[in-house]
């Protein structure tokens, strides 16, 4: 019990410094969050690498002013030094223009202790809302992967919000 509760924490403290870099808009440490070798899909996008996905984050952060992430509690398990969660989130976000919006998605990963630190080693956005905070905008019809532990294939796109 010890070692899934250790685990546990360790994945917890990775969702903290995670929703931390987004807030410091620091693409080295988002792109430290993740395994050397770990994927981020998101968008539309599909990178590898913590090269490329702090790259990728540094493009999505440089469009915004500031972004607040504010997370549900996750779903977690863990079996043979690896784990699995779910976790929803809510985005605030200011553009430098001057406009703001709010997303909802549910991000489903996988875990992977590496060079002592829990990271991901691979983490799927589905994109669920983003528009104004009245929720007057439309919700996305993308999959629901049923109960935790669904999870989209390894081969799911992610969705890209249009309009």
């Amino acid at each position: 019990m010890s070692e899934i509760l250790q685990a546990d924490y360790g994945v917890r403290q990775l969702h903290g410094r995670f929703m931390d870099a987004v807030w410091r808009q620091d693409a080295a440490s988002f792109a430290d969050c993740f395994a050397k070798d770990g994927e981020w899909k998101i968008a539309g996008m599909h990178v590898r690498g913590r090269s490329e996905i702090g790259e990728a984050c540094g493009k999505l952060l440089g469009r915004c002013e500031k972004i607040q992430l504010i997370t549900q509690p996750a779903v977690i398990e863990f079996a043979d030094g690896a784990g699995q969660g779910r976790i929803h989130m809510i985005e605030f976000a200011k553009m430098f223009d001057g406009s703001s919006a709010m997303t909802f998605g549910v991000y489903h990963d996988r875990y992977v202790e590496e060079d002592g630190r829990w990271r991901y080693a691979w983490r799927q956005w589905s994109f669920k809302y983003r528009g104004p905070p009245d929720l007057s905008a439309a919700f996305v019809d993308t999959p629901d992967y049923g109960p935790f532990p669904g999870m989209p294939g390894p081969d799911e796109p992610t969705f890209v919000r249009k309009g």
